[in-house]
């Protein structure tokens, strides 16, 4: 057993990552500045400097005055765009394929149709013949091509590389999904829950904009979260931490939930919620301006039509609307009490819509003292982190491992 030479091969890997990643959040640093900021002695800065040149990974950018006489300095940057990752995110009755560059850029994004419960094994060969092809189509554009970074739905199992529960996503449990996309792909792979590789994406591209902590709260067909404390996504025990969507708020008479209880807060305040409920009560006389909208046709109701009708003061959607924030709220202040986030931010298309932001500000702002008054925004990249997080997953688990292969 190499017991030294493992320990400098770790110590390497580690200040080679935290090289990259310091330039990945802070944007161009010079040798100095870097050195002083992770605390490494000059010599060794300029031999991870050199390496990390060399293999392309960062590259020499202009200068900057180094604060003696007459003296600069030379200025390192991530080569950002030489660099690249595919992404597979599978959602319930939908998946996509993508591939994203280092800086973000999207290099394809393709939706791909699934079955409820879909065949796991063939899906993966399905999701793998779509990247093959697109690979093919367009592998002038990637650079060096890293990996595959897969974000789905459910639970992660403790390995970090199997799906222990999809919610009927996929039509198994405790599927090794990364060593089914490496056989078929032949690149290494990288395991998420869907909502936590929004957030990794979402501090990723945020840059140095980190808060102590962050509460992410997506609203989509359901409504799903992630914590982060500085860098590190907590996932808990059960790999289950933040799962506030299935906090039971109606002890009973609640509507079922596909996670098998009833009263969850996601039957209440989610968009698919909203939606079924104003669909339940379409009439003339009880929702008279979401059926204008409508033309009373149960098909047309939508949550967006919805909260236009509660905004132009229809009483059945006002009630629906209010609810679902009231319900919302009461969940999001909970969590700022019990977890004290640096921030909340939401994410999801319900987000775009005036009143019900509005409204769940207001909400917000109720039995909540001063001293827990928790900052709340919609998330900057609002809507456009589906294409990008799964690729992302992989290209940030890279940087943490030094730019170096497994």
């Amino acid at each position: 057993m190499r017991t030294e030479g493992d320990n400098m091969i770790g110590l390497r890997r580690q200040n080679r990552a935290a090289v990259l990643l310091a330039l990945q959040r802070h944007g161009g640093l010079s040798r100095k500045r870097l050195a002083s900021m992770l605390h490494l002695t000059p010599a060794a800065m300029t031999k991870i400097a050199a390496e990390l040149i060399g293999e392309g990974l960062i590259f020499e950018d202009g200068s900057v005055p180094s604060g003696s006489a007459g003296r600069r300095e030379i200025v390192l940057r991530l080569n950002d765009q030489s660099i690249s990752a595919l992404g597979v995110s599978i959602g319930l009755g939908k998946a996509s394929v993508s591939a994203v560059r280092a800086d973000g850029t999207v290099l394809f994004f393709e939706t791909v149709p699934l079955p409820i419960r879909a065949p796991a094994e063939r899906t993966v060969q399905l999701l793998s013949d779509h990247l093959m092809k697109q690979i093919q189509r367009c592998k002038q554009s990637f650079g060096r091509l890293l990996g595959v970074g897969i974000a789905v739905r459910g639970v992660v199992g403790a390995d970090g590389r199997t799906v222990k529960t999809s919610f009927d996503a996929l039509d198994t449990e405790d599927f090794p999904i990364c060593d089914s996309f490496e056989a078929q792909t032949g690149y290494p792979a990288v395991l998420s829950n869907n909502v936590r590789a929004l957030l990794s994406a979402e501090l990723y591209l945020s840059r140095s904009e980190k808060p102590e902590s962050v509460f992410f709260l997506r609203c989509g067909s359901g409504i799903g979260a992630a914590f982060s404390d500085g860098d590190e996504i907590m996932e808990g025990d059960r790999r289950q931490c933040a799962e506030i969507g299935h906090i039971p708020v109606i002890r009973h008479g609640g509507k079922p939930c596909h996670c098998g209880k009833s009263g969850c807060l996601e039957t209440i305040a989610s968009p698919a919620a909203i939606q079924a409920e104003a669909q339940a009560i379409l009439s003339e006389s009880e929702t008279p301006l979401l059926w204008k909208l409508t033309n009373g046709g149960s098909n047309a109701v939508t949550t967006a039509r919805v909260l236009q009708a509660a905004r132009g003061g229809d009483e059945g959607a006002l009630r629906i609307a209010d609810r679902a924030a009231q319900a919302l709220s009461d969940a999001l202040k909970s969590v700022v009490y019990l977890m004290d986030p640096g921030k909340i931010v939401l994410y999801g298309k319900i987000f775009e819509q005036p009143y019900f932001l509005s409204r769940l500000r207001t909400e917000m702002d109720v039995g909540v003292d001063t001293a827990h008054a928790t900052p709340m925004e919609k998330s900057r990249f609002n809507l456009t982190l589906e294409e990008k997080a799964a690729g992302l997953l992989y290209i940030n688990h890279f940087y943490q491992n030094g730019g170096m292969e497994e």
